[in-house]
């Protein structure tokens, strides 16, 4: 959805638009569950099919997958199949590259809606055997669904995410604007990503208000992200904390707000308890600020050397990498310099070239 992209839409608007212009030669059509925005028809080559019904629910993703997809590649005489959004459909028998972000519903099932839990993981090792070619996000996300599924490893290739140009190192100058607009003028640490309990944003809440008992810290705490946590334990550990008036809840905000958001922080943190990857991470090291985030799932295999790594069960950790961060100035510019050169490692124009082999193989 246009100007809503996370994760999963990220990864295939980045990849898509890339494969599309690179190969004038060759046809793609997308399949949309609803009317779509024109913006994502990026060249000629491309040709767009509303398929019906919108799927938004279980029971439609199934009909989507099963019923009406299938007919669609049989009419336009598909070569390839790319699901990039941990789908499949086991009633096709074209080529099927599918794309796994994560099993997370696994390891967290509930956090995980009762009937799209079942679905997941009822269909989701059915999806990942059916499929011709797995393409994972991670060495992690690799492994975890070799492992999990029983999948042979040489079926699945390894695509990194990345980060939009829209994140860049601002000037002091910048920066400072930045801080008068969103926290009067006070450094801040950053949050980007959905308000989770998976992400361990009560942790974070949690470990900031310690940081705030320890020191005489004038930072504040920014979130900005889809809000999930109307009640549980993200609420009460907010409830809970003597610094309310330090934390910023920004709800979701546009591309643009959070690169200014991200290249103004103190710091970048990020404690999530599973990730298949972590863009936010990529995209902080791109305006290469300093970066706390967890030990767990794909985290360490991102951040490299450009973070500090803490056991996200920690809530003492946590309190202290962030106590390091606020007054460690030597620190801060080695994860600085070291935030901009892992930054490299990561680009949608090779990770579109490997998904686009991966197509062609098949």
């Amino acid at each position: 959805m246009k100007d809503r992209l996370e994760g999963i839409g990220r990864f295939t608007y980045e990849i898509v638009k890339r494969m599309v212009v690179d190969h004038p030669e060759d046809q793609f059509y997308f399949l949309f569950d609803r009317a779509f925005d024109e913006s994502f028809i990026f060249a000629e080559n491309v040709f767009p099919i509303v398929v019906n019904p919108p799927a938004r629910h279980p029971i439609l993703w199934y009909m989507w997958f099963e019923m009406a997809v299938p007919k669609v590649l049989k009419k336009i005489k598909a070569d390839v199949f790319l699901s990039p959004d941990s789908y499949c459909s086991l009633a096709t028998d074209v080529k099927t590259a599918m794309v796994l972000h994560d099993i997370g519903f696994e390891h967290f099932p509930e956090q995980i809606p009762f009937i799209a839990r079942k679905y997941y993981r009822y269909f989701t090792p059915k999806y990942a055997k059916k499929a011709d070619h797995i393409i994972a996000v991670s060495e992690f996300t690799k492994n975890d669904v070799a492992s999990y599924y029983k999948i042979n490893s040489k079926k699945i290739s390894v695509v990194y995410n990345a980060g939009i140009d829209l994140f860049v190192k601002r000037t002091t100058g910048e920066i400072s604007k930045i801080k008068n607009e969103h926290s009067k003028g006070v450094d801040y640490f950053f949050y980007l990503g959905a308000i989770h309990e998976r992400k361990n944003v009560h942790g974070l809440i949690k470990a900031f208000s310690k940081f705030k008992e320890k020191t005489d810290s004038k930072i504040k705490l920014l979130f900005a992200g889809r809000f999930l946590w109307e009640v549980g334990e993200i609420k009460s550990a907010f409830d809970e904390s003597h610094y309310k008036k330090d934390i910023q809840f920004l709800d979701f905000v546009s591309d643009e707000k959070a690169a200014e958001l991200m290249s103004g922080a103190k710091a970048f943190v990020f404690p999530s308890f599973y990730e298949g990857f972590g863009i936010p991470i990529v995209e902080a090291m791109k305006c290469g600020i300093p970066i706390i985030t967890s030990t767990a799932s794909a985290l360490p295999e991102i951040a490299g050397d450009a973070a500090i790594l803490i056991d996200p069960n920690s809530v003492d950790e946590l309190a202290s990498a962030m106590k390091k961060v606020a007054e460690d100035k030597s620190l801060i510019e080695e994860l600085s310099k070291k935030s901009q050169e892992r930054a490299k490692v990561f680009s949608w124009d090779k990770s579109a070239k490997q998904v686009y082999t991966v197509l062609k193989n098949l």
